[in-house]
């Protein structure tokens, strides 16, 4: 399996990384710190994925709204407007339990929204089960 994790706080980066080291995690965690880099990437990851080129297709996008240069929601009505992109689960992970942000994000099509716990037990358990529904139980794939 393979994450995109996009977010620009070195703690939080530290975070997911420690998390999914705990429930023993063996894929591949790739981490874009910038909205403006990540697009930049994701536009090249497109054009990879429509000529065939799938060896760093992600299987799942963590995204996180408060990004510099390029916001998170930007990014997601981006991938989910993109042909080559629209179908990979984009899942909102933020500190943010806003209604207006949920609301935004799932009217871009975000798959889920994730609110990041404070605690880690809290967030391990998070991460366990969105690694488990997304590598095992969503039939996502079949479409891709």
């Amino acid at each position: 399996m393979r994450i995109l994790l996009i977010e620009d706080n070195p703690a939080e980066i530290l975070l997911t990384k420690e998390g999914l080291k705990e429930i023993g995690f063996s894929g591949n965690l790739d981490v874009l710190k910038d909205g403006e880099i990540a697009l930049t990437y994701l536009k090249r990851l497109g054009k990879d994925i429509k000529s065939g080129k799938l060896d760093l297709k992600p299987d799942i996008i963590l995204l996180d709204l408060n990004l510099p240069k390029v916001s998170g929601m930007e990014l997601l009505r981006f991938i989910k407007g993109n042909p080559d992109l629209q179908q990979i689960p984009t899942l909102i992970l933020s500190t943010s339990s806003k209604t207006s942000d949920i609301e935004s994000s799932y009217s871009n099509q975000a798959n889920s929204y994730l609110v990041k716990p404070m605690e880690f037990d809290k967030f391990i358990e998070l991460l366990q089960s969105v690694i488990s529904y997304w590598s095992k139980e969503s039939r996502y794939m079949a479409v891709a």
